[in-house]
């Protein structure tokens, strides 16, 4: 009887032993799975849907610009009414401001908050929005202004920039699509956008006028979301390529070309037809922003995620494949 007593007690310890190192296991997966969960900073933006990414350097901070998705989930089309802001310090933590520009702050528009790009001149901040026209069938560019980069912005001129019917080159009626904008060096101002085709112009300095014609520039399997920067001496357009959409790139010592096409910069973008790039410079780094389905099991087309990776370049002044990761950038 007291040998079967010291078994039992010998079972309870061990058992005692074993549930208090199991709890403390499970606590250590919970805070190793905690932590590799935070490292997951892709996509950037995870209470709602965000899509068409642009951004830029100001004072310090980095100002990301989307459309915002809403689309419900048995909704298999894209359903955008506004635009959304974020701004961060570190690339890392995004803050998110009210929002700034609705479709229905456009008297002359009538839906679709599609993809758009805002630059800061003379402290004034300019925003280039596609958005469909209420009267001249297709989509078209307007511009609105603010004195802040997070808004409010208003309608600065009360009509269109760009419509369908100033340019002919395709008989679809959504070519006029996701502008891009560039200052040069010398002050002269340019848009960039299209589908299908690619168009140019240049800006008057008050930003919200052309500054002569329309032209059109030839690039390889060229779809939309043209993106201008310049780095050194390279000015660099990237661009959507074919349908499902990867991001390729053309390289020019001059914004009026002529363009050598590179090849491609980015894959398709996980479970998103589309891929839109924008691609920014911040405290002598550089940055890839783009967007995909990241965020499941609702993510997808219509529903899309901002993320942001590393872009490198090669000493040639070429661009580095982009990798996309789920880390994403890291403090």
């Amino acid at each position: 009887m007291k040998k079967s007593n010291n078994n039992i007690f010998t079972v309870g310890f061990l058992l005692t032993i074993f549930f208090t190192l199991n709890a403390q296991d499970v606590g250590r997966g919970k805070e190793l799975y905690k932590n590799l969960e935070s490292t997951f900073n892709n996509p950037v933006i995870k209470d709602e849907f965000t899509a068409d990414p642009a951004a830029i350097v100001y004072q310090d901070s980095v100002y990301l610009y989307a459309g915002h998705d809403e689309a419900p989930d048995d909704f298999h089309f894209y359903k955008m009414n506004e635009w959304l802001v974020y701004s961060s310090a570190d690339m890392v933590q995004w803050k998110k401001h009210p929002v700034p520009l609705k479709v229905s702050d456009f008297k002359w528009a009538k839906s679709d908050a599609w993809a758009a790009q805002v630059i800061e001149r003379d402290g004034k901040f300019y925003w280039y929005i596609t958005t469909e026209h209420s009267t001249i069938k297709g989509k078209a560019i307007g511009v609105a202004v603010s004195d802040s980069p997070t808004g409010p912005f208003k309608d600065t001129l009360g009509k269109a920039l760009i419509t369908n019917d100033m340019t002919t080159n395709t008989t679809i009626d959504w070519d006029d699509i996701d502008p891009s904008v560039i200052i040069d060096n010398d002050g002269q101002a340019y848009l960039f956008w299209g589908n299908t085709i690619c168009y140019y112009a240049k800006l008057k300095k008050n930003m919200i006028e052309l500054d002569g014609p329309i032209q059109t520039i030839d690039l390889p399997n060229f779809t939309e979301a043209p993106w201008i920067h310049k780095k050194g001496d390279w000015y660099y357009l990237s661009y959507a390529y074919q349908f499902p959409e990867k991001t390729a790139y053309a390289m020019s010592k001059s914004i009026e070309g002529p363009w050598e096409f590179k090849g491609l910069l980015n894959e398709l973008a996980g479970n998103s037809n589309t891929n839109h790039q924008a691609i920014i410079e911040f405290k002598n780094k550089d940055y890839f922003i783009y967007h995909t389905g990241g965020i499941q099991p609702n993510g997808g087309s219509f529903r899309r995620s901002v993320c942001i990776d590393e872009l490198n370049y090669n000493e040639d002044g070429t661009l580095q494949r982009v990798i996309m990761t789920s880390e994403g950038i890291q403090n």
